[in-house]
C-alpha cells in the first residue's frame, strides 16, 4: 500500500488519478514494482509499504497483530501490565485521547 503524506502524485499509468495527502491505495499483488508521478510543483512524500505473503495465521484485535488468539492474549496481558516492551506506555496517552477526554468534561 501507499499512504500520501504530502503533496499528490499518480501512482501507476499516467492516466490514473492523482492521489492526495492523507489518502491510501491498495496497489495490487503482481509485479515488482511502482512507477510513481509527482504532477504538481510541490514535494510529494509518501510511504510505500510492500511485501510478499508468508502463509501464516493472523489474529488482530485493536492494534495488536499476531498470529494466534494465545499470542494475542498474552500482548494485551503485557500492555496492561507495562512489561516486555510496554514499560513507557504507562504515562502515554495519544493526543486522540487527550483531545476526547477534554471533550468529555467539558
Amino acid at each position: 500500500f501507499v499512504y500520501v503524506l504530502e503533496g499528490e502524485g499518480v501512482f501507476g499509468p499516467t492516466a490514473d488519478q492523482p492521489a492526495g495527502a492523507h489518502h491510501l491505495l491498495l496497489l495490487g499483488q503482481g509485479g515488482d514494482g511502482v512507477e510513481v508521478w509527482n504532477r504538481s510543483d510541490k514535494p510529494l512524500r509518501f510511504v510505500l509499504v510492500a511485501g510478499e505473503p508468508i502463509g501464516e495465521p493472523v489474529a488482530q484485535l485493536g492494534p495488536f497483530v499476531m498470529n494466534t488468539e494465545e499470542e494475542i492474549d498474552a500482548t494485551v496481558n503485557d500492555f496492561e501490565y507495562f512489561i516486555n516492551g510496554f514499560e513507557k506506555a504507562k504515562h502515554w496517552k495519544s493526543q486522540a485521547m487527550i483531545a476526547l477526554e477534554l471533550e468529555y468534561v467539558g
